[in-house]
This record gives structure tokens, C-alpha cells and sequence, in this order.
């Protein structure tokens, strides 16, 4: 059975999370503490042979797989960058206050919360929701996004062979989608989001995808070769 190991990494801080501002499509830069970020998960990670790396194409994923793999001891490999896994588009919420955007988004389902609409109804139906309270219809439902997600699984299946390591840089709301729809049932939980530069991991199988960690800011010895 092919079995591909993914590292999923998040960017470094940037100034719309120092500002809690929604950042999907949206870019700004990484601050001092987003890049120490991505040094600490390229030491974290520079022992790790990866294949191909790959990074979503907004400059803060970009920059923190290119200060991921300076770091590498052992990979000399080019990054791809793809749309795939770019963070879920806002829509209209772009660039606005995140604790107002959740509130106008979930308080009509009695959810006033990003974390209560999770709670309550699952991750899905935070996007779900957004876009239904988007006045330009913009923002992505779920199979909006899970259909472009799946393109992105579908190069990384392609790309790889048995036994790979693969690194991708991506995002908080796309790694807590991803640890939801597939880890569920072996117990992670997403209530929190992933923090800046943490690595969280997943195995892509001819049977579909396993969760095996989340979350993390350093790996277990056993992973360190």
C-alpha cells in the first residue's frame, strides 16, 4: 500500500493575526515573531528528508517554506507553489475583525463565536455560514473549498511515491479542516487552532487520508531521522 507522509506546517505570525483580522486570501507580511516561527520549525524539521515541499501560494506560506527548507540538512528540493491549499477566501470578511466577522456570521444560528460554531455544528458549517452571510455570496462554502483541497491531494498523491516525506506550508483554518474531516473519529479535536509554525501531520494512503498528529511544535524522538 503507498503510503505518503505529509508535514503540514502553518505560516509564521503575520500583522493581520497580530491584529486579528481575517486572513484568507488576504496577505500580510510575517512579523519578527512569524519568522522566528518558521526558524523554529525548520530546526524543528531539518533532520526530515522531504521530497518535494510544497507551500500555498500567499507570500507568508511561501516565505516560511523557503525559511523551512534553508534549514534542511538533508533535502535539496524545489518548492512548489499551488493554490490548492491556499487558506479558505472570506469573501466580504477579508481584512475585517475576526471576533466581529464570527459574531455576524454564527450569532444567527445562535453561535456568536467562531469556536461555538465548531462546537455546535462542526467546521463545515463555519464556511458554510459564512458564505450564506456574505452579502456578495463571495466567500467559499465547504464544497467549494473541498473540491479545490482535493485537487491539492490529488498532485501530492501524483507527485510522491511509497515511503515520502512531503512538506507543505500552509494554513490554521486548512490544517483544522483537514485534522476535522479526517482525524475525527480517531479522537483529535480542533476546538483550538493550530498556532503559528506548528506541525501537524498526515498519511496519504490508497485508502484515503490518516491523521496522525496535530498541532505540534516539536516531534517525537522516533521522528527526528
Amino acid at each position: 500500500m503507498k503510503t505518503v507522509t505529509v508535514y503540514l506546517v502553518r505560516h509564521g505570525k503575520t500583522w493581520f493575526n497580530t491584529f486579528n483580522r481575517m486572513q484568507g486570501w488576504s496577505d500580510s507580511p510575517l512579523t519578527e515573531d512569524g519568522i522566528a516561527d518558521a526558524k523554529r520549525a525548520g530546526q524543528v524539521l531539518r533532520n526530515i528528508t522531504f521530497t518535494h515541499a510544497y507551500s500555498s501560494d500567499t507570500m507568508r506560506a511561501q516565505n516560511t517554506a523557503k525559511t523551512i527548507l534553508e534549514a534542511n540538512l538533508n533535502s535539496a528540493v524545489p518548492l512548489t507553489v499551488t493554490p490548492f491549499f491556499r487558506e479558505q477566501f472570506y469573501g466580504y470578511y477579508e481584512g475585517q475583525d475576526s471576533a466581529e466577522s464570527w459574531y455576524a456570521v454564527g450569532a444567527p444560528h445562535g453561535a456568536p463565536s467562531l469556536k461555538a460554531i465548531i462546537d455546535q455544528y462542526g467546521v463545515d458549517a463555519s464556511k458554510d455560514f459564512m458564505h450564506d452571510a456574505d452579502p456578495f455570496g463571495a466567500a467559499e462554502d465547504a464544497i467549494t473549498y473541498w473540491t479545490r483541497l482535493q485537487k491539492g491531494f490529488k498532485l501530492l498523491r501524483a507527485d510522491n511515491q511509497n515511503g515520502d516525506n512531503v512538506l507543505l506550508v500552509t494554513h490554521g483554518t486548512t490544517i483544522r479542516s483537514i485534522v476535522d474531516k479526517f482525524g475525527k473519529t480517531d479522537g483529535f479535536k480542533v476546538t483550538d487552532s493550530p498556532k503559528n509554525g506548528s506541525i501537524s501531520r498526515i498519511a496519504l494512503t490508497d485508502e484515503g487520508i490518516k491523521v496522525l498528529s496535530f498541532n505540534q511544535l516539536k516531534l517525537e524522538p522516533g521522528l527526528l531521522k
